[in-house]
């Protein structure tokens, strides 16, 4: 399937933590290397974790290639803390601040070396980093396209528009919304919920192009 997505850095949300971000974002650099593309994926925050992030290592396993260089020197996940959490809760857990510069840096070195850079988020936009800024305000500040990964899951329709609604009031382009058919479990809310997308994008988000995506739910 072409993409057709001419950004250099896209930044990979979800309207929640488990609307499949992490397998979206595989799929995406696997689609972008099929055209010809070199693509590298980003965490921004990673919680959960140790040492590495699971994440990068989920993206490396699904698009079927080898560690990247900058897995093994980090600069792939810059960020890690060892609690499931929100990065906030999970930075005060662990004792640490979270220095977002990292992660620019990073996106700085992957964009240099790679046609196309993919950072996956860590939970919805809402996400806190400190008490007065979460994740949209980074992508806001960096001026990053998203990529909005949304699914069929009864309450996604409210999630998705309030997440579309918020990238709008910050002037967010979302030039791509993915929706995530492994949730397609119900055979009357799955196409009632995609269509309803559809029509609201073609409304409100003309420039956003939707595609179906494969299901997976990590």
């Amino acid at each position: 399937m072409a993409i057709d997505i001419d950004e250099k850095v896209l930044f990979i949300s979800g309207i929640d933590t488990d609307a499949g971000k992490t397998y979206a974002t595989a799929w995406l650099a696997s689609e972008m290397m099929k055209e010809g593309l070199s693509v590298a994926t980003q965490k921004f925050i990673q919680t959960g974790c140790t040492g590495s992030s699971e994440d990068i290592e989920s993206h490396r396993r699904l698009c079927g290639i080898d560690p990247l260089p900058e897995d093994l020197d980090g600069t792939t996940a810059p960020i890690i803390f060892s609690y499931p959490a929100s990065a906030q809760l999970a930075a005060a857990i662990d004792g640490r601040e979270i220095d977002l510069s990292l992660v620019e840096k990073s996106t700085a070195i992957l964009a240099s070396r790679y046609d196309r850079v993919l950072i996956e988020g860590a939970g919805g936009l809402m996400v806190p980093v400190t008490d007065d800024y979460f994740t949209i305000d980074y992508v806001a500040e960096h001026n990053l396209p998203v990529a909005l990964v949304t699914n069929s899951v009864l309450g996604s329709i409210n999630h998705t528009i309030l997440s579309l609604e918020a990238l709008a009031a910050r002037k967010i382009r979302v030039p791509l919304v993915i929706y995530n058919s492994y949730f397609d479990k119900d055979p009357v809310i799955a196409p009632d919920t995609l269509g309803f997308i559809r029509r609201y994008l073609s409304r409100h988000f003309p420039e956003s192009k939707l595609v179906v995506m494969p299901g997976k739910a990590n």
